[in-house]
C-alpha cells in the first residue's frame, strides 16, 4: 500500500511538471504610454550650399595673359584689385603660301601708291595751268578783248582742276594706307611680347573672395575665356531639390534646420520655391519631378562661417507643427485591414484597438481617436502577439 502511494505521488509530480512546462507563459513586450507631445512634420532632403551672386571674370580681348598671382580665398575689392593683365598677342608665323600672297599684295599696293602719286602730280599741274589761264582770261575780259562767257569757262576749269587735286590727294592717302596694311600682314612673331607691353588691366567687378582660378598660367587666351570666379562667402544660400509631392507642402518662410555639413545644426528659412519642376532620374532609374527650393541661413555669421560654396548639406524643412497633442509612438502602429491599429495592454492581456491618426513624423503620430492619453501600448508587436494573449512588460 505504501509503495502504491509513493508511485502515485511520483506520477502526480511528473504530470504536474509536464503541465507546468506546457502551460502558456506571458510574452515579454516593450510598452509605451500614450501622452501629450510636440510634433513636427519635416521634409528631409540633401542639398548644396551656393554663393548667391558669383561673378565670372572673362578676357575682354584676345591676347597674351600674364601669370596670375591671385589664388582661391584671396580678398578683392570692386574696381580696385587687378585680377588679370592681358597684352597684345604675338603675330602668328606665316606659311610659304600665305607669305607669297602677302608679298604680292604688298607689291601691288606699292605700285598703286606710285600710280596715285603720279595722278596727284598731274592734277596739281593741271590746277596750276587752270589758275594761270584764269588770270589771263580775266585780264583780257577786263580790256573787253574776250567775251564774258570765256571768263566763266575759265573759272569752271579752275574749280574742276582744284577738285581733281583733292580727289587725287584722297586717292593717294587710301593707297598709302593699303600699302601699310599689306606690309603689316608680313609681320611675324618673334616669340616675345609686343612692344606695347601690357595694355589691358582687368579689375574685380565685385568685392569678396576669389572662389576659383580657372586660368592661372601665362598663356595666350581668346576673348571671352573664363579666368576666375569671385563671390562673397557671407552671401550664402542652400539649394535643395524636393520631390514635387513634398514641395507642395512647403511654404515660403518655413523654418528649417541644416546639418550634415560637418558643423553644428544651423537654423534656416525657405526664401524661394521655383514655380516649375524638372525631371530627374534617381539612382534606381526612376524618373522623378524635382522642384528647386532655396533656403537662407539665419543667425550670426560666425555660426556658419565654415560653410562654403559647393558644400553638401542635409535640410530638414518644417511643413507642420503641433504643440501638446495626444501622440502615439510610430513603433506601436501596424495595419489592420484598411485601418491603423495598436495592441493595448489591459490587465496583462493584449487588446487590439483601431485608432484614428492625424499628422505624423518618424517618431510620433497624432492620435485623434481610439485611445485616451495614459493608455499603455505594445511597441513593435511581433507575430506572437494576438488578441487576448497574455503579456508582461520586459525588464
Amino acid at each position: 500500500m505504501t509503495r502504491r502511494l509513493i508511485w502515485a505521488f511520483l506520477a502526480l509530480l511528473v504530470a504536474a511538471g509536464f503541465t507546468w512546462a506546457l502551460w502558456p507563459r506571458p510574452i515579454a513586450v516593450e510598452t509605451a504610454t500614450v501622452g501629450l507631445q510636440d510634433i513636427e512634420v519635416v521634409v528631409r532632403e540633401e542639398g548644396e550650399a551656393h554663393i548667391r551672386e558669383v561673378f565670372t571674370v572673362s578676357a575682354p580681348i584676345s591676347g597674351h595673359m600674364s601669370r596670375q598671382n591671385l589664388h582661391a580665398g584671396d580678398e578683392v575689392a570692386a574696381g580696385e584689385t587687378v585680377v588679370a593683365q592681358i597684352s597684345p598677342a604675338v603675330p602668328a608665323l606665316l606659311d610659304l603660301r600665305t607669305r607669297r600672297i602677302a608679298e604680292a599684295t604688298r607689291d601691288a599696293a606699292e605700285a598703286a601708291v606710285g600710280l596715285a602719286r603720279a595722278e596727284f602730280s598731274r592734277a596739281q599741274a593741271q590746277e596750276e595751268y587752270a589758275r594761270s589761264e584764269l588770270q589771263r582770261v580775266e585780264a583780257l575780259v577786263n580790256r573787253d578783248a574776250l567775251p564774258r562767257r570765256s571768263l566763266d569757262q575759265a573759272r569752271l576749269d579752275a574749280a574742276a582742276a582744284k577738285a581733281a587735286v583733292e580727289s587725287a590727294r584722297a586717292n593717294l592717302l587710301v593707297r598709302e594706307r593699303e600699302l601699310e596694311s599689306a606690309r603689316a600682314a608680313l609681320i611675324e612673331g618673334s616669340g616675345e611680347r609686343g612692344n606695347g607691353g601690357c595694355c589691358v588691366d582687368i579689375v574685380a567687378p565685385a568685392s569678396g573672395q576669389i572662389l576659383r582660378v580657372l586660368t592661372e598660367s601665362e598663356q595666350v587666351v581668346s576673348a571671352a575665356t573664363p579666368l576666375l570666379e569671385i563671390g562673397d562667402p557671407a552671401d550664402l544660400e542652400i539649394e535643395v531639390e524636393l520631390l514635387s509631392s513634398d514641395a507642395v507642402r512647403v511654404k515660403v518662410g518655413a523654418l528649417a534646420t541644416i546639418d550634415g555639413w560637418g558643423g553644428p545644426p544651423l537654423a534656416a528659412r525657405v526664401t524661394r520655391i521655383d514655380p516649375s519642376a524638372t525631371t530627374r532620374v534617381s539612382a534606381l532609374g526612376i524618373e522623378e519631378q524635382r522642384v528647386k527650393t532655396v533656403l537662407a541661413p539665419e543667425g550670426e555669421r560666425g555660426a556658419w562661417r565654415e560653410l562654403g560654396d559647393g558644400y553638401r548639406v542635409t535640410a530638414h524643412i518644417v511643413v507642420w507643427q503641433g504643440k501638446g497633442l495626444p501622440a502615439i509612438p510610430v513603433g506601436a502602429l501596424f495595419r489592420s485591414g484598411d485601418a491603423w491599429a495598436v495592441f493595448r495592454v489591459d490587465a496583462g492581456q493584449a487588446r487590439l484597438v483601431q485608432v484614428e491618426l492625424g499628422q505624423r513624423n518618424e517618431d510620433w503620430a497624432e492620435l485623434r481617436g481610439g485611445l485616451e492619453p495614459g493608455a499603455d501600448v505594445i511597441l513593435y508587436p511581433g507575430d506572437r502577439i494576438a488578441e487576448g494573449g497574455r503579456v508582461t512588460e520586459a525588464r
